[in-house]
């Protein structure tokens, strides 16, 4: 379980972000990435696991230590650009974004219920979610991991509150809350790459079989909402690129509630293969996700506790 001075180290790693130059914070961040890449066994096989998945292939080996270190430097962009966010003008947020497809979210919002954007652990996605509240002006609710110890969970959650969004921890009581968020109008932001609870529908998911979580298709179907795959990526010069498809196809088709959940989970997984393959080095994942990673990492020494 984390210490508790975990929570300290990221309020001053916060506090550090907002207050140094821009340069340096972003070279303390690229030298912590470097450190990550060399330190931590763990997290490195995922990267790599995740990275061929992918690309759709094997890398040779020069490759793939160099799209793994992006990977690392791309995660440490993200707390970067997120804990920088708060003392951004609403100018300064809305000029670091450019989007495509957010008429889904406009003709949604028109039409009195909140869309359901699905999106991977890739990329600036706080950016996105500061953006709709800060400049749009659309409420935003986020459902989000519990984390241990309590201390670290309630850090994240007041640092997205001041964000302007709505937090709801993952849990029993989600499901009600998301609920009323999307009758209420709002955009429900949901990262559903992986399956937290490890209680969700089997998928093909970049050739392998997992399971991915089965609300985002759950909560479309009980309410007819829009479920909009969604990517808010990198921009090389800074700030994010978000691209918004067009809805899933969510409709009854099937006498069980629960095939057609399946079916639509299944085409939720091709559009976020599609996503993340289109900059796979901003992808974020670094836990195990599929069954044969509980695998890997056992014949590396590192057993990781399985679903």
């Amino acid at each position: 379980m984390p210490s508790p001075f975990v929570a300290t180290a990221y309020r001053g790693g916060a506090a550090l972000a907002r207050v140094l130059p821009r340069r340096g914070v972003d070279g303390v961040a690229r030298l912590l990435s470097k450190a990550a890449v060399a330190v931590s066994k763990e997290r490195r096989l995922l990267a790599q696991r995740h990275l061929q998945r992918a690309v759709g292939h094997s890398l040779p080996p020069n490759e793939l230590r160099r799209r793994v270190v992006q990977m690392f430097d791309s995660y440490g962009r993200y707390w970067v650009d997120s804990f920088r966010l708060p003392d951004m003008t609403v100018e300064e947020i809305d000029d670091g974004i450019d989007y495509e497809g957010f008429d889904h979210v406009l003709d949604s919002v028109a039409q009195g219920v909140g869309p359901i954007v699905v999106l991977p652990h890739l990329g600036g996605w706080e950016w996105a979610g500061f953006w709709l509240t800060v400049v749009a002006r659309i409420p935003v609710t986020v459902v989000v991991e519990p984390l241990e110890p309590p201390e670290l969970f309630e850090f994240f959650a007041e640092f997205r509150r001041q964000l302007g969004m709505n937090i709801v921890p993952l849990g029993p009581d989600a499901g009600t809350a998301v609920l009323n968020a999307i009758k209420a109008g709002h955009v429900v932001c949901l990262l559903a790459d992986r399956d937290i609870e490890h209680n969700g529908v089997e998928v093909e998911f970049f050739g392998e079989r997992t399971t991915l979580p089965a609300g985002p298709a759950t909560l479309a179907l009980r309410c007819r909402a829009p479920l909009l795959p969604c990517a808010a990526y990198f921009k090389p010069e800074g700030g994010i690129f978000c691209k918004l498809e067009p809805p899933l196809t969510v409709e009854r088709r099937e006498k069980r509630l629960r095939d057609d959940v399946a079916r639509i989970t299944q085409d939720l997984a091709h559009r976020l293969e599609a996503l993340i393959g289109a900059a796979p080095e901003q992808w974020h994942l670094q836990q195990p996700n599929w069954p044969s990673d509980w695998d890997a990492l056992d014949a590396i020494g590192k057993p990781h506790p399985r679903p």
